[in-house]
């Protein structure tokens, strides 16, 4: 083991099979994240029809998921203290987002359609926290950047999950028949992890004396700065993905097989930008990367508030994702180093701010649009991802934040070892 969470990464024992089988594992616990999330919300234009539903049921749906998700990670930060670790938050957070997807694709009646949504919100609280624990540990193993691509993993199932919704459309497939397609792949999934994903990541390893002082108690003002960018990043996200296909069909007349690419887009634009975040963060450090981060994306959210046509308004999230892909990745990343011996707790309360944000950008938004129209509802999210560049100087946390020679600043509970604890 070692005692300092700031060693290069030449310094770490060579990996053993099974720290790559756990990566792979964890990217594909992403995916499955992202392929539900993303056949869920662009699908929300064929929930309206076929329930007969408005912009207010939809909101009040949101509102239960972002309430019982932050239940869930508060579950997660509990059952990741036992012997099984996160690995078992991560499953048992897939088997129940796969349980809520059949019950929304199979609903008779719209209070089913709300059982299922409360019970997706459980689930994406478990695996959001399940996911970025076990992925921050495993950085730690690896001794570079893996985050991001983690994250970059997300946003291509994302992808894939808005076209898949936008075939199925177009062929007039029934939503009962396409949507268990996805329950089905998460949990295949979810057997995945179960196999190779580490066991546990909370096992005690050797820390400095300043990091035992540091670790009595959480480094909350920290925490609030960085959690602050994951509201204004979530509130910018939850209105893209929950309302971005609404907004092209109702507010710019796109078919409903042409609006899911308002969503593909702003996925598919941001998983370049986490493919390419870890480079840029080298290149420039965190916070510059945030602060232009920031500027894009309020570029792009101006697009959409001012556009007239489908086409423009794409091309606006397409902005936003590529500017703003980055900001969450790097939120767990810089909160890694705020407190390494306690590294779950503070992701668990960090990803807490993620359910803040989701309600502000489902709810908020959608309040605004019941009362004159999305147009307004995405002045928002524009004000807030401008607020982002406000909140770059935050970032600049622990070793390695800025440009420069590489150095592990983003440390979990994970003992330093070369395989998982199993």
């Amino acid at each position: 083991m070692t005692s300092s969470h700031t060693a290069p990464h030449s310094d770490h024992p060579p990996l053993s099979t099974r720290d790559r089988r756990a990566r792979i594992a964890v990217a594909f616990a992403f995916g499955a994240q992202g392929l539900a999330y993303a056949g869920l919300l662009s699908s929300l234009p064929g929930f309206k029809d076929r329930f007969g539903i408005g912009d207010d049921a939809v909101t009040f749906a949101i509102l239960g998921v972002g309430i019982l998700a932050a239940v869930g990670t508060i579950v997660a930060e509990r059952v990741a203290r036992g012997a099984g670790g996160s690995r078992t938050v991560l499953v048992s957070g897939l088997v129940t987002v796969a349980i809520a997807v059949v019950v929304i694709a199979l609903a008779p009646h719209v209070a089913f359609f709300f059982v299922g949504f409360a019970i997706y919100g459980l689930g994406l609280g478990q695996v959001d926290a399940g996911t970025n624990m076990q992925a921050v540990s495993l950085q730690r193993t690896y001794g570079r950047s893996i985050v991001t691509g983690f994250y970059a993993a997300w946003s291509a199932a994302g992808v894939l999950g808005a076209l898949y919704v936008s075939a199925y459309a177009h062929y007039d497939v029934p939503q009962q028949v396409a949507l268990p397609v996805l329950a089905l792949l998460v949990l295949v999934i979810a057997g995945l992890v179960l196999q190779s994903a580490w066991r546990s990541h909370d096992a005690p390893f050797e820390v400095s004396a300043e990091e035992a002082r540091a670790a009595r108690s959480l480094p909350w003002s920290g925490i609030l700065i960085l959690g602050a960018a994951v509201v204004a990043y979530y509130v910018v996200d939850t209105a893209s993905s929950t309302w971005g296909t609404v907004y092209l069909a109702d507010v710019l007349d796109a078919r409903h097989d042409v609006a899911p690419f308002g969503y593909a887009v702003y996925v598919g634009t941001t998983l370049v930008s986490r493919l390419t975040g870890d480079f840029a963060v080298r290149r420039w450090g965190r916070v510059a990367v945030i602060r232009a981060a920031g500027l894009l994306g309020t570029m792009g959210l101006l697009a959409v508030v001012l556009a007239h046509s489908a086409a423009l308004a794409i091309a606006g999230f397409a902005l936003t994702g590529i500017g703003l892909g980055v900001v969450a990745p790097l939120c767990f990343a810089a909160a890694g180093a705020l407190s390494p011996a306690h590294a779950n707790a503070v992701i668990a309360r960090l990803n807490s701010f993620n359910y803040l944000g989701a309600i502000l950008g489902g709810v908020l938004v959608g309040a605004i649009a019941s009362g004159s129209t999305l147009r307004f509802g995405f002045v928002v999210p524009l004000v807030l991802a401008a607020v982002i560049i406000l909140l770059a100087p935050g970032f600049a946390v622990g070793p390695g934040h800025g440009p420069g020679p590489e150095l592990l600043d983003e440390p979990a509970d994970a003992a330093h070892h070369s395989g998982p604890v199993v």
